[in-house]
């Protein structure tokens, strides 16, 4: 039966649940989930993706949850579980975003509409294939004080890899801290500071400069890296736009 009142916990998934046309179903959502921006103005806000308001989900009586493994905590979504179908997604790669889609998709009876956004999102990614694997080599940051970096087994990291960068710190795995000698001994070839989670801006080039001179230093649409929901639509278009910025093919 197809789910009536679900809470989505995951900024990404909700911008997918709204695409898949459940607007009327989605009856609570976190306060990080801003796309898209006109419907979820309204909706009622159960806390941070880290801080959920358990009883004010509760109120809301849920018939269906979306969470997921990295961007939720497990002791919040155990409990839970022991309420409603909450349905965890765990999502690595490309491939996982595209299996999630269409996962979710079903769950909720959009499963047409998802195998269709799925394949749409792979087609728009036809022409990555060919990119030299080789690419320039990218310090991928997402958090300053301490600098914090995207590295192999994230979702960032495989995205990387298919715009075509390689990932300077793709032999360390999920977040790690770096310092400023890691930074020296890594010298990447790029440096992308993220728009999120962390609000890297302009002001922020001038000391990593100072640390990685022959690095060039780019701010980036974190939406883009790192959502891996519908959002993945806009990616392509993007890559072959910052691919171009950067004198690449």
């Amino acid at each position: 039966m197809q789910p009536q009142r679900i809470i989505s916990v995951v900024p990404s998934q909700t911008e997918l649940l709204y695409d898949l046309g459940l607007d009327q179903a989605i009856v609570g959502i976190t306060k990080f989930c801003i796309h898209p921006a006109d419907k979820v103005k309204d909706k009622f806000k159960v806390g941070g993706t880290k801080t959920l308001h358990l009883d004010q989900i509760h109120d809301l009586k849920p018939d269906f949850i979306l969470a997921n493994k990295e961007e939720n905590t497990r002791e919040q979504i155990e409990e839970l579980q022991r309420h409603y179908p909450v349905h965890v997604t765990d999502v690595n790669t490309v491939p996982d975003a595209l299996a999630m889609i269409r996962e979710v998709s079903e769950l909720v009876g959009r499963g047409r509409k998802g195998e269709e956004l799925a394949k749409q999102i792979e087609d728009t990614f036809y022409n990555f294939k060919s990119v030299a694997v080789f690419g320039p080599s990218v310090a991928y940051f997402i958090w300053r004080k301490p600098y914090m970096v995207a590295a192999n087994q994230t979702f960032i990291h495989s995205m990387l890899e298919l715009a075509g960068f390689q990932n300077a710190f793709g032999g360390l795995t999920r977040y790690p801290e770096v310092t400023e000698s890691d930074l020296k001994t890594a010298q990447p070839d790029l440096i992308f500071l993220s728009s999120e989670p962390y609000p890297f801006s302009e002001k922020h080039t001038t000391e990593l400069q100072e640390v990685c001179p022959s690095s060039k230093i780019v701010l980036v649409d974190g939406e883009i890296f790192s959502w891996y929901g519908s959002r993945l639509l806009k990616s392509a278009g993007y890559i072959r736009q910052l691919r171009q910025s950067l004198g690449l093919q």
